[in-house]
Parts: C-alpha cells; sequence; structure tokens
C-alpha cells in the first residue's frame, strides 16, 4: 500500500478571515475524500526578506523549513490574492525563496482564484510567470476560479457551498495524480 500523497497548501495572504485561506482550509477538509492529506502551511509571515546572500547552506530556519514542507509534497495548491495587479509581496517574497532551490522544480502545482469573476488576472500572471522560473509543474486543469461568497462560509471558517467542496476536491485529485510517478 502506497502512502497517502500531500498536498502543500499555500495562502498568499496574510489576513485574519481572508477568502484565500478559506478555500484552502475547506481544501484541507475534503482532502480525505479525495484520498490525500492536505497540509496548510503557516509560516509566511515568520519568511524573512530574500536576499540572495542568505540563500546559502545553512539556510535561514524558517526558509529551511519551507523548503522541507515543500519537498515532501507531492504537489503545491495556492490560494492568493492580488494587490495592485499582481502578487501581494509576502507571498512573492515566499516564491523568491524557492527559485535557488530545486524542490519545487517538477512539483505539480495549481492555484484556485478567489476573487470575484473577472479579478485576480494579475496575480495568475505573475504567479504563472514566476512559477516558470521555479521550474513548478503548473496543472492547468487543476487551476480555477472558485470566486467566494462570504455568505457561504460556515462558523468554522470553510465554505458551505457543495459545488465548490467538489471542485476543490477534485483539484486535490489532479494535483496528486500528476505527482504520481514524477521524480
Amino acid at each position: 500500500m502506497s502512502a497517502v500523497p500531500v498536498i502543500l497548501l499555500l495562502s498568499g495572504s496574510l489576513r485574519a478571515g481572508s477568502t484565500n485561506e478559506t478555500v484552502l482550509r475547506t481544501a484541507r477538509d475534503v482532502a480525505s475524500a479525495a484520498r490525500v492529506r492536505a497540509v496548510l502551511y503557516d509560516g509566511l509571515a515568520g519568511l524573512p526578506h530574500f536576499n540572495p546572500d542568505d540563500d546559502t547552506e545553512p539556510l535561514p530556519p524558517a526558509v529551511a523549513g519551507l523548503r522541507a514542507a515543500i519537498d515532501a509534497a507531492a504537489g503545491i495548491l495556492v490560494c492568493t490574492p492580488e494587490y495592485a495587479g499582481t502578487l501581494p509581496g509576502a507571498f512573492k517574497n515566499l516564491l523568491d525563496w524557492t527559485v535557488g532551490g530545486t524542490e519545487i522544480c517538477d512539483k505539480p502545482v495549481a492555484w484556485v482564484n478567489a476573487a470575484a469573476p473577472g479579478r485576480g488576472r494579475g496575480a495568475e500572471a505573475t504567479l504563472r510567470t514566476v512559477l516558470g522560473y521555479t521550474g513548478a509543474h503548473i496543472v492547468e486543469p487543476a487551476c480555477v476560479a472558485i470566486p467566494v461568497d462570504r455568505g457561504a462560509i460556515d462558523a468554522d471558517g470553510l465554505l458551505t457551498d457543495p459545488e465548490a467542496r467538489r471542485r476543490l476536491g477534485s483539484v486535490l485529485g489532479l494535483l496528486a495524480a500528476s505527482g504520481s510517478g514524477r521524480p
């Protein structure tokens, strides 16, 4: 019997009550039905500002933890807001720390755009560009838009919409399948 694949969930938001984190917490909630284990990364705020001079051994502990989490994952699911037409600075900083390592290279990655219809395209475009530099494997069918209606969030901070929950399960399954057999 093979191990259950781990999908690392990366939120691009530091804001408490973020709809992006709501999407990822919901993905974690539906993960078992998709036959995966989803792990929500919570170290975004603790990452030091990227400095290429510090991208050497020994890595700063927060960066070493990030890279270890990426390395241990079968795939990565991102949900990030768009700020000023692009990725939030803190999340771009996280991605900058992945460029010097090899952990994300060929790793299946997808994203969920939780913004209102027609919004968030700048963040998606920047994410696609940066992931190209890291060598990540973008799983196109798993890159989806699931706009979040704040009225469809329960007291536990999870999406209640059955279709959104089903789609998140499908995204996790696609990521896991894309990771099987990859180095």
